[in-house]
């Protein structure tokens, strides 16, 4: 497909501490014909602290499908459209996709200005393995799909990252603890860059403790790094393991549905009964399961 003469260009920027906006980035906002932006009164913010005057134009997750096509326009015609998000990368957590979607399907030249990363600098400081990780974003808000989805991730092998609210940190910890099990490795960061950088470690029961008992555990931006699974947990299918669950855990007794799942997904059936139980709680069911 041939291309066009507009660009849009994704570029990054900080994730608190303005200093660490690069000059390619600078340069390129400066020259932009219009700065897509998360939230304009964010990002105008930004661009007065560095004397840019370029026009902007709000585009977040509630708008960007109507917002696109006009952005798509401009581009078409030959203007330079920044992309940027409240802070960090854009797409990751952020909107954005659908822009840069279209636009190479277009045929528009679509470039990165790479620079801060929530995800990147949170794995740099936990001092956990970071040689394959994955990122969740923001789990779940409501307490039972939080615990059904981090049923899902308890024996991922890869080393997780996480965004979390801080109203929910507290929670999220006490829930992480109990699907991972309380002696997991983790890391909890927050206010990254910014003058209130804090780096808590320890174990997930330990973190848990932490944010119960400190008030200021709870404020600020927070990125959550989690060490994967043991090897001896990596071969089990989870997505089985939840489906097969899901399914007879209503028919059959707990103890019979744990032998089942266990057999198809590889888990042992002390995992698979243990998943059974919280089910049955997180639902409420009035009868307590069979000893497996």
């Amino acid at each position: 497909m041939a291309t066009v003469s507009g660009r849009l260009q994704v570029i990054a920027t900080p994730i608190g501490n303005l200093a660490d906006l690069s000059e390619r980035a600078r340069a390129a906002l400066a020259q932009a014909d219009v700065v897509a932006a998360e939230d304009t009164r964010h990002t105008g913010a930004l661009l007065r602290a560095c004397g840019i005057a370029t026009p902007l134009v709000s585009l977040h997750e509630h708008n960007e499908t109507q917002r696109a096509p006009a952005l798509l326009a401009r581009l078409a015609a030959g203007q330079t459209v920044a992309l940027v998000s409240d802070a960090g990368t854009p797409l990751l957590s952020d909107p954005g996709y659908e822009l840069v979607r279209l636009a190479a399907q277009a045929g528009i030249l679509v470039s990165i200005i790479p620079g801060p990363s929530a995800i990147t600098a949170a794995l740099a400081v936990a001092g956990l393995p970071t040689d394959r990780f994955c990122f969740e974003g923001f789990l779940p808000a409501r307490a039972r799909e939080r615990r059904a989805s981090l049923a899902t991730l308890a024996h991922e092998p890869r080393t997780l990252v996480l965004f979390e609210a801080p109203h929910r940190i507290a929670a999220t910890l006490a829930d992480l603890a109990q699907e991972f099990g309380a002696a997991r490795q983790a890391m909890v960061a927050r206010e990254l860059t910014k003058a209130h950088e804090t780096i808590y470690r320890g174990t997930l029961a330990e973190l848990a403790a932490r944010a119960q008992s400190e008030d200021n555990f709870a404020r600020g931006e927070i990125t959550l790094v989690v060490h994967g699974a043991p090897p001896s947990a990596a071969g089990v299918d989870q997505a089985l393991l939840q489906r097969v669950v899901g399914l007879l855990r209503d028919e059959l007794p707990p103890g019979r549905v744990a032998a089942i799942a266990a057999q198809l997904s590889g888990a042992t059936r002390e995992v698979a009964y243990a998943l059974v139980t919280r089910r049955a709680a997180a639902t409420g069911a009035d009868d307590a399961p069979e000893a497996p």
